[in-house]
């Protein structure tokens, strides 16, 4: 009864017959990335209310959610998983990241990514050993999915935050000729987030790197450095 609940109130909420402007920024036409995803046009702090409101979804409501057409149901989903995730013991956080794994598939957009993967992937791999997270990591980095490779970068803002910056970097390298934007500016938002820990590591990375970076990944790190930092390496 909860997720006809929840549901029913999304579509009440729908501001999609009002506008298409949603679509657009997410790229839904034909032979974008994201082609057909649908939108009900719930807003961001919406979804991350209903998410605490509706914490205690089962295992069974949230895959229909994540099977969902519309993009709000599959992301507000993951902002359940997640929340469940953070107050969850160690066990039932390995369930969660399983269930989240083998369903990545609806993971589908940039969005879905971003307000998940960190939550999830980033923090359950934070416990692993670093063979084991360069394992996990390196399946996500060689998939021909532009998604599984998002979710390998972004995951890595959890490592970030706790100062540990070589998955980051090494990635960033290794996706150095990736053929989608999408995936440089994730590797340049990234690699942005460790300068703001520690400016010193991204300039190695930089003087090492600089000339063979995608202009919109370079764009992106250099974004927080002195103005003739960034004249230089964008020059």
């Amino acid at each position: 009864m909860k997720l006809l609940e929840v549901q029913t109130i999304l579509r009440r909420k729908s501001k999609s017959k009002k506008s298409v402007s949603v679509s657009r920024f997410f790229k839904t036409g034909k032979g974008e990335y994201a082609e057909g995803d649908q939108f009900l046009e719930v807003s961001a702090p919406e979804l991350k209310e209903f998410a605490k409101k509706y914490s205690d979804l089962n295992k069974s409501e949230l895959k229909r959610l994540l099977y969902s057409v519309y993009n709000e149901e599959r992301a507000l989903s993951l902002l359940i998983m997640r929340n469940q995730f953070h107050s969850a013991d160690p066990q039932s956080q390995k369930g969660i990241y399983n269930f989240y794994m083998q369903n990545r598939k609806q993971i589908n957009n940039w969005n879905l990514v971003d307000a998940s993967a960190p939550g999830i992937v980033g923090q359950y791999l934070m416990s692993k050993s670093p063979s084991i997270r360069r394992k996990t990591l390196q399946k996500l980095m060689r998939s021909r999915s532009l998604w599984d490779r998002r979710i390998a970068v972004v995951s890595t803002q959890t490592f970030i935050r706790h100062g540990q910056f070589q998955e980051t970097l090494w990635l960033s390298r290794e996706l150095l000729d990736d053929d989608q934007d999408l995936m440089h500016k994730a590797c340049g938002w990234m690699l942005r987030e460790v300068g703001k820990k520690k400016v010193q590591v991204l300039e190695n990375f930089l003087n090492r790197e600089f000339h063979k970076m995608p202009r919109t990944m370079l764009r992106y790190a250099i974004e927080r450095l002195p103005k003739d930092q960034k004249k230089f390496y964008m020059s």
